[in-house]
């Protein structure tokens, strides 16, 4: 409601919300309020007029009238639930994939396959982001890295080379009376230790979890050994977990399987992850071959093709972004261990010796950590694994972790490993060509050494879900949303027009959206209360909500943009949108 002086407007008087309803009555509806409040005597001038005047009235307030500031023209901020992730649940994060077409299980009418997912609508386009920001920072903006795309089956003398037909597994425990199979460095055994005499009267035996959780578990298992030894309601020391693969063979026979309770697991042994398929009509030995379990060796193979084409000179790399295969023992929580997923992986090639390598290796943990916060993921959530003894593979001179707290735990999120010349070295030895480097300013020939970064895409999906989990109160009204970045959210726009039955407003909006669509992937919504068509696009993550109203058609050619993040709202003139919406998701 706004006071007219001489026919300018000079003060907002008070913000109010009357219901939709034809122009004439809109003015009738405002001049009752004014008279139920005793200002009968003011003008009142059309909605749409106070529409139009709603910035230099707010700046006037601002600067002339301490009695009305500018934040009385806002919408009051919403109060942020800063604690809410730390309450979130593996199965919520699961949960709100399946009902907002994010994930879903593979094969899901036949009763799913386990360590298979499916990207749904919301899923794939949000894959698509993530790939392509990756791409774009480290391939597109860089003029020292090029990207190939290699075949998914290689010649299999290529793992032979690599050490991953001979090395590349995990140590595996079988549960001899369910039949189940587990990773041995997946589950943790510890004794129950009583308190009054230090002695040792069983041992629990957990999954790999959060520690709140794993600890919540064996006071349970714990529970029940001791009524089962008529000790109910002794003390116990804490627990000392340790990884089934330190364990030996007379304590692995007090440990309980968790499928069975009961001391039936076998020893650890290793279990090759690999796939094997055959090529060919022929099924024997000679059309034996195997899904690449990583997408690093193609890069390596390549390595010569590409520097005889590229024209490239040290230090450089090449990327690779695709599908990888591991036949796990217990693919668990959810997309971040599964048996089929995506890498984007870049091996960048830097001359040998020990007072090279760690420059490179420190900026690329940089650049890997500023790519991260880039795309939204949060950085108190994350942190830093660094690799020593026997933590590193045997060629490796360093391999330091970006980890991310998980709801089940904090974990590897991508590596990045200074790998020093095994690679090239080990094809050159297994096919018989050169893969070397001439350097023409110093006349020298010399197998390059690696850094590698490597990033999970499914991974980095789940941390950036997690990352983009808010809750908050607007209004009092709690809110549940995914606060994606704009530049990774599925979908940028969401484009309301406020009636679906005047014509001339669904046209425009209808034109509006058609033209946004051409830069970003937006969303139509058209149905229902236009506050519940604000939840809509908040749950899914839209980060801008634009309304076409009556104002648009008859007066000011404006439209309404609103944040979904702080709920604030802009009038833009209908044709500065697409500049407005590029500088907030695209940065220009």
């Amino acid at each position: 409601l706004v006071h007219y002086h001489q026919g300018i407007p000079n003060l907002i008087l008070a913000r109010v919300s009357i219901p939709i309803m034809p122009r004439p009555y809109r003015s009738l509806a405002l001049a009752m309020l004014l008279s139920l409040n005793g200002a009968a005597a003011l003008t009142v001038r059309s909605t749409s007029r106070i529409a139009r005047h709603h910035r230099s009235l707010t700046q006037l307030a601002s600067t002339a009238s301490p009695e009305a500031p500018a934040s009385e023209a806002k919408s009051p901020a919403p109060v942020k639930n800063d604690g809410a992730y730390d309450k979130v649940k593996m199965e919520d994060i699961v949960s709100l994939c399946k009902r907002r077409g994010i994930i879903f299980p593979s094969s899901e009418i036949y009763n799913g396959f386990a360590g298979f997912f499916d990207y749904g609508p919301l899923g794939s386009e949000l894959k698509r982001n993530v790939k392509d920001a990756f791409w774009r920072s480290f391939v597109q903006c860089r003029e020292d890295v090029v990207g190939i795309d290699s075949s998914i089956i290689h010649n299999p003398t290529t793992w032979q080379s690599s050490g991953h037909l001979d090395g590349f597994s995990d140590p595996m425990v079988d549960c001899k009376e369910t039949k189940l199979r587990y990773r041995a460095d997946q589950l943790f055994a510890s004794p129950v230790v009583l308190e009054e005499d230090g002695s040792t009267v069983g041992y629990v035996c957990v999954l790999e979890a959060n520690d709140e959780d794993m600890v919540k578990d064996a006071k349970k298992q714990a529970k029940r050994l001791l009524k089962e030894k008529d000790l109910k309601g002794s003390k116990i020391q804490a627990f000392q977990f340790r990884d089934l693969t330190e364990i030996d063979e007379d304590v692995m026979a007090q440990v309980p399987s968790p499928g069975s309770g009961k001391p039936t697991l076998t020893m650890p042994r290793d279990f090759n992850l690999m796939f094997q398929t055959s090529v060919g009509a022929m099924q024997d030995a000679s059309s034996v071959a195997y899904l690449r379990p990583e997408t690093a060796q193609g890069i390596f193979i390549n390595y010569k093709n590409v520097l005889d084409t590229a024209r490239l000179k040290l230090p450089f790399g090449i990327a690779q972004i695709g599908k990888a295969f591991r036949n796990e023992i217990t693919p668990r929580n959810f997309i971040f261990r599964s048996r089929e997923f995506e890498q984007m992986e870049i091996e960048y090639f830097i001359p040998p010796g020990d007072d090279v390598w760690q420059p490179y290796h420190e900026k690329w943990i940089a650049d890997a950590r500023e790519f991260l916060l880039k795309v939204g993921l949060k950085d108190e959530l994350m942190g830093y694994d660094i690799h020593e003894g026997d933590g590193l593979a045997h060629y490796a001179r360093a391999c330091t972790d970006i980890t991310f707290r998980f709801p089940f735990g904090v974990q590897e999120l991508m590596g990045i490993a200074a790998r020093g010349d095994f690679d090239l070295t080990s094809h050159t030895k297994g096919s018989g060509k050169t893969l070397d480097y001439f350097d023409e300013q110093t006349r020298e020939r010399f197998t390059p050494h690696v850094i590698e970064p490597s990033l999970g895409v499914d991974r980095c999906i789940l941390a950036l879900i997690c990352s983009a989990y808010a809750e908050d109160e607007v209004n009092g009204e709690k809110r549940s949303y995914l606060a994606f970045h704009p530049s990774i959210a599925p979908v940028k726009v969401s484009v309301l027009p406020l009636v679906k039955n005047k014509e001339p407003l669904v046209l425009a909006a209808r034109q509006l959206f058609e033209k946004l669509q051409v830069r970003w992937n937006c969303s139509w919504d058209q149905t229902g209360a236009i506050g519940r068509r604000y939840r809509r696009a908040d749950e899914v993550g839209v980060p801008f909500c634009v309304t076409v109203d009556f104002e648009t058609i008859e007066d000011d050619g404006a439209v309404t943009i609103r944040d979904r993040d702080t709920t604030e709202q802009v009038r833009i003139p209908i044709d500065d949108v697409v500049d407005y919406l590029g500088k907030k998701i695209d940065g220009y």
